[in-house]
């Protein structure tokens, strides 16, 4: 397992001391594997796209059902917690993940576009378990003040789990098949998309069997509860507690939203992007190759955001990283060539700290309310699913004018980062 350093993770309960490093390296494998799985969308889609013959929004409403689940699943999944508890939870979530993947083996043979939309979302509603579970206990187990570091440097291994994707996406799907070896407008007989549809199977099968293998290393495991910062308080005590007393929670929720729309439009549409005659006119296998340098970007930017906000104050970090992402989406917006690629290569960096610093703001001072808290806040993740409407503003527009839309959202996250995530209420923990 990962190991994770820099964290204080020795709590008192029952009168001796706790280690959470164990449970926190655990965790950072369970962040590096979602972020894995999420990321072979970024090389499937268009790899869907020459399967089935999709158009911008056709294809982008693949992700947007990815999304969904996080809307549909977010607070089933909070109360699911209360309920079997943290461990029971996370297995529950790699096993259901584990069904997703396989199903992804059919859906290649067939092939059936109605079948991977499904599946996808059955992976989705794993996966979104395990961040409601896993994103409070990270942030909540040691020291207020630290949260947001600490929830940046565990979210680094998922950034890892990104950075690899590409790599295992481009090797097994698109560089054994004929649509991700073609340059743009290539035709594909109906024997040559059936061909690269079954391309996919192997690796879902492979991706399958290690979820399941983690979900029995989670189940052999001991991982320490939570403690009374996150426990459910008495109905009566609950009565007058409300969580929209908490602005950096209740703009903390739509900050989220945006933010997955930024980060998901611009990783969905790298290699779409990349592969255009006037852009860097690549192979899409090629462009997998640099989408993995946006992926690394986040990672460098994640170990880097956690060291620096233990010494900055979170907010003003985000508002910086934030503005550096908005400046280099308006070069990706207005720039022609290889150096408008290299642009939305560079978001990555300004993105990497946005999500753990958005998270761990927006439940700060919650106290017995985390957990709804938390499963408001990974509910939001579902504003992935409005990448459908980047589609269609590229559909409409051009792919490029639709970066435009990006620039909107990072706008909203500096006033997040300066303004709205202010907690005007602290309950004792």
């Amino acid at each position: 397992m990962m190991q994770v350093d820099g964290t204080q993770s020795a709590a008192i309960e029952g009168g001796q001391a706790i280690n959470y490093k164990p449970a926190l390296a655990l965790l950072a494998s369970l962040f590096f594997m979602w972020g894995f799985i999420t990321v072979i969308n970024n090389t499937l889609l268009p790899h869907l796209r020459s399967v089935f013959e999709l158009s911008y929004t056709q294809t982008t409403l693949i992700e947007s059902v990815w999304f969904i689940a996080y809307g549909v699943m977010g607070m089933p999944s909070a109360f699911l917690i209360e309920r079997t508890g943290y461990k029971r939870a996370i297995i529950i979530g790699l096993v259901v993940m584990a069904i997703g993947a396989l199903g992804m083996v059919p859906a290649a043979h067939l092939p059936s576009y109605g079948l991977t939309l499904l599946a996808l979302f059955v992976i989705a509603s794993g996966i979104t378990l395990l961040q409601v579970a896993a994103n409070p206990y990270v942030a909540v187990i040691g020291p207020a003040e630290s949260s947001e570091s600490r929830l940046t440097l565990v979210q680094a291994f998922n950034s890892f789990g990104t950075f690899l994707a590409p790599y295992f996406g481009g090797y097994l799907i698109l560089s054994r098949t004929v649509g991700g070896t073609s340059l743009e407008g290539t035709q594909l007989t109906a024997a040559e998309r059936l061909a690269d549809a079954r391309a996919t199977e192997l690796p879902y099968i492979l991706v399958a069997t290690v979820l399941l293998v983690i979900a029995v290393i989670i189940w052999r495991s001991k991982l320490p509860s939570l403690g009374s910062a996150t426990n459910r308080v008495a109905r009566e005590e609950r009565k007058n507690l409300s969580l929209w007393d908490h602005p950096n929670l209740v703009w903390g929720v739509p900050a989220i939203f945006i933010y997955l729309i930024a980060e998901i439009g611009v990783a969905n549409l790298f290699i779409n992007f990349a592969i255009l005659p006037d852009v860097a006119g690549i192979t899409p296998a090629e462009a997998a190759n640099y989408l993995v340098l946006l992926w690394g970007g986040m990672m460098v930017g994640r170990f880097a955001g956690a060291f620096i906000m233990q010494r900055f104050p979170a907010d003003r970090t985000l508002a910086a990283f934030a503005l550096f992402a908005m400046v280099v989406m308006v070069g990706a917006a207005t720039l022609d060539g290889p150096l408008a690629m290299w642009c939305l290569i560079l978001v990555g960096l300004g993105h990497s700290i946005m999500f753990p610093a958005i998270f761990a703001m927006g439940i700060k001072g919650l106290g017995p309310l985390t957990e709804e808290a938390s499963g408001l806040l990974i509910t939001a993740i579902a504003g992935g699913a409005l990448v459908v409407v980047q589609g269609w503003l590229a559909d409409s527009f051009g792919l490029q004018n639709s970066f435009w839309l990006t620039v909107a959202c990072e706008a909203y996250i500096i006033w997040y980062a300066l303004r709205g995530s202010r907690p005007r209420i602290s309950y004792s923990t």
